[in-house]
């Protein structure tokens, strides 16, 4: 993959970027991965094709860019800064649990697309290697704090602890209590913050 062309810096290039980025996310929630190409795209930006590739050079770079856009206009950072202010590292459990139950639902469509179809297309798997690394950077944060504080239970090691938080964001899981099981999202958030204490808190 070659990386994203870099930001445009003027005006018109930003709003034909922002566009492109706006039109990908509507064809993932509403036809799903298949409906996904740079054609598409184009023509539901009202963008020439020329315009797509002037932008991002294969569609794994428009997926890759996709990602920073929706978790930009979803408040990411502003869902996880209490995390990160945390006043000690079980409380930066507690938080990230609220997290976990916030964001989801606002880019539901869009990751569960990108989760299913990453098994079977290269350009979907790239973008989850953006999306499972930034993920795994959070969980180990928290996971070294427990352990710098001595509050890291059990048998764990700091990477086997990180892989089962990661393993516990799953989407699957989420999904499950809030849709199937009909939980409130603080419900799911009070439940997993109960877990994670358990799990990794001596």
């Amino acid at each position: 993959m070659t990386g994203p062309i870099a930001v445009p810096t003027n005006a018109r290039s930003r709003r034909t970027r922002a566009a492109l980025l706006a039109a990908a996310r509507a064809l993932l929630e509403e036809h799903g991965p298949a409906a996904l190409t740079m054609g598409a795209t184009a023509e539901r930006a009202g963008v020439s094709r020329r315009s797509v590739y002037l932008h991002f050079a294969t569609r794994a770079d428009l997926l890759v860019a996709l990602y920073d856009h929706v978790y930009e206009a979803e408040g990411l950072d502003d869902s996880i800064r209490p995390v990160l202010a945390a006043p000690d590292p079980v409380a930066a459990l507690d938080e990230f649990a609220a997290h976990l139950g916030r964001i989801r639902p606002r880019v539901r469509a869009v990751a569960t697309a990108i989760q299913r179809q990453r098994r079977s297309d290269p350009d979907f798997a790239a973008h989850w290697d953006v999306v499972a690394r930034d993920q795994r950077r959070i969980c180990r944060h928290l996971i070294e704090a427990l352990h710098r504080e001595g509050l890291l239970a059990g048998s764990w090691t700091i990477a086997s602890a990180t892989d089962m938080l990661w393993a516990l964001m799953s989407s699957d899981l989420i999904d499950n209590l809030t849709i199937d099981c009909d939980w409130s999202i603080d419900g799911y958030a009070d439940h997993m913050a109960t877990l994670m204490r358990a799990a990794f808190v001596a």
